[in-house]
């Protein structure tokens, strides 16, 4: 498959395909901002070659065909039914969610209000929201998140971040970890027209999301960067507490963009998560 539809909006996927033929389980690697399916290549790579199919779409706001106006189409239950649509389409009654930054936002709560879909949940630097939300009251993690807020302006964050046909953005990209070719990548990608407005979509939701994500009750396996400048270890410790249906978690030697940058440790896990659930 190539794209999939709901709701009037078509979505681009990666189709990654074992050789000889589609898995009989199905991966599915939701990005974060501001990348797109392209993180998840070197992972996809791994996991075929194991016999797993993988789909990674560009999720709402990023594929050119999916970007409504209005922060209320990033409401939470809007992403995550993208990924049951996703599921849907592709044949699959159940999946493995794997989910980096706002892509984990996603899986943690696919992990807990659809366990019936989800075989299992790969976090990638993203603590449990509500581990999130008890570590902004303490310690580092309110200085951390910082950058929310300012996301909340109209039109400022778009203006400063695409200065220079994007090179501010893809600047702030390398020296945040990310490899060269894979930040002026995304960085063009949020060049295009409206782009950025509806990935920044996610954050200016934020105000209007109603209730909570709830514990996960799935097995879930949460790999996070021990340099990751975005999340405060009070957020990371307090994050197995959130996870009723087994829990595994491992610091990686790196930052924000594991990915990218740890592709065979997060490909690791998720085969692990797979034979654990055969």
């Amino acid at each position: 498959m190539e794209t999939f539809s709901r709701d009037g909006l078509v979505f681009d996927v990666r189709d990654h395909r074992p050789a000889g033929g589609g898995g009989t389980d199905v991966v599915v690697c939701l990005h974060g901002f501001p990348q797109d399916s392209r993180a998840f290549d070197a992972v996809a790579q791994r996991l075929t070659g194991r016999g797993l199919r993988v789909l990674a779409p560009d999720q709402r706001g990023y594929s050119p065909g999916a970007r409504p106006p209005g922060r209320a189409a990033y409401l939470l239950p809007e992403l995550v039914g993208d990924v049951l649509a996703l599921a849907d389409d592709a044949g699959a009654e159940r999946v493995h969610v794997v989910g980096h930054d706002w892509g984990g936002v996603v899986a943690w709560a696919l992990a807990a209000d659809h366990p019936d879909r989800v075989r299992s949940a790969t976090v990638l630097s993203t603590p449990h929201p509500a581990a999130m939300r008890a570590a902004v009251l303490r310690g580092t993690q309110a200085l951390r998140s910082t950058y929310v807020a300012g996301f909340q302006l109209p039109a400022l964050p778009e203006r400063l971040l695409l200065a220079r046909s994007g090179a501010v953005l893809r600047t702030l990209l390398v020296r945040g970890g990310l490899p060269a070719e894979r930040a002026a990548g995304y960085a063009r990608r949020m060049a295009e027209p409206g782009a950025l407005s509806a990935a920044l979509g996610w954050y200016r939701a934020l105000p209007l999301q109603r209730g909570r994500t709830g514990p996960a009750r799935v097995p879930v396996t949460f790999l996070h960067g021990e340099r990751d400048p975005f999340f405060s270890p009070t957020a990371v410790r307090a994050t197995a507490a959130h996870a009723l249906g087994g829990f595994t978690a491992a610091g990686l030697p790196t930052g924000h963009w594991v990915p990218e940058r740890e592709p065979v440790a997060v490909a690791d896990a998720v085969l692990a998560a797979v034979r654990r659930g055969a």
